[in-house]
């Protein structure tokens, strides 16, 4: 029964793996409501911020910020998030491969390239590739910090203001449910025109300025990119969490159904050395009584 044996070693493996792929998908289950609960939080403050700036950009039309301006330079730069963690389906291959596209389109122009990484995933990716990593922040935890992205965001901003850079790619996977991921590659800044308009139908306000509207403005137009960053990590958080649930749901699912085989193969393989134990027992009885 050596062969059983095996089997038996087998069929208890993949149950501990089973006990192992159903406790994270529980896991991910609790993280994903939270994470959706942050995201979904998120979003009234970066709609506020860029309601005040369109107010603010229509009664000082005279006043261009330096996100809005268009650069001439030979250099974009990428700004790719990813999760720390693994095992969770396609959801950062699929970003990556979309965030490649990008970078061959802009390597063909002649374009130099300057990436930021948020995220375990996309730095090692990065790093792979031999990209050029200005900066990089990993380990955010369950819960984003915004005083953590910051700093490295903050690079890719200044080196735009400075117009060292065209163009600055914002890289994520979008929530759309619990099924759909999307890999989004969009463009951050230049800001478009269209992003800071006053709504039709809606009243465009002038405000009290303290100390003077160029101040102002300039701040408020970096608490919005900011806030777009941030909002793009909280998606993709809750597109983490909900593509580990989804995987750990069919590796269980799978490992229920190699249990299923394995218990059939060992019980036709317990069968059939019970069958031979028998023959020979009776073989054995019949070669005693014909002696």
């Amino acid at each position: 029964m050596a062969a059983g044996k095996e089997i038996r070693g087998k069929i208890k493996s993949v149950e501990n793996t089973k006990k192992i792929t159903k406790a994270m998908e529980m896991v991910s289950v609790s993280k994903m409501r939270k994470a959706q609960e942050r995201m979904r939080a998120a979003r009234p403050y970066s709609e506020k911020i860029r309601n005040i700036a369109a107010n603010l950009g229509r009664a000082n039309p005279e006043y261009v910020h330096a996100f809005m301006k268009t650069n001439e330079a030979k250099a974009v730069g990428f700004i790719i998030v990813t999760s720390d963690k693994g095992l969770c389906g396609g959801l950062n291959t699929n970003l990556l491969r979309a965030v490649t596209t990008k970078l061959r389109e802009a390597q063909a122009a002649g374009t130099a390239i300057e990436s930021v990484a948020i995220g375990s995933k996309g730095l090692g990716f990065l790093n792979r590739i031999g990209a050029r990593v200005v900066a990089h922040v990993t380990h955010l935890g369950d819960t984003p910090h915004l005083d953590k992205l910051i700093g490295p965001v903050k690079t890719l901003l200044d080196a735009y203001a400075e117009g060292k850079l065209s163009a600055v790619y914002l890289c994520y996977t979008k929530f759309i449910n619990t099924i759909k991921q999307e890999p989004i590659v969009e463009p951050l800044l230049p800001l478009a025109a269209e992003s800071l308009q006053v709504g039709e139908g809606q009243h465009s306000w002038d405000y009290i300025y303290e100390p003077d509207p160029e101040s102002v403005i300039d701040e408020l137009l970096v608490r919005y990119v900011e806030s777009l960053v941030y909002q793009a990590v909280a998606e993709n958080m809750a597109s983490e969490h909900s593509a580990r649930m989804v995987a750990m749901k069919a590796a269980t699912d799978n490992a229920g159904n190699v249990i299923s085989e394995l218990k059939l193969v060992y019980n036709k393989t317990r069968q059939a050395g019970i069958t031979k134990e028998l023959s020979e027992i009776v073989s054995g009885a019949a070669a005693a009584a014909g002696v």
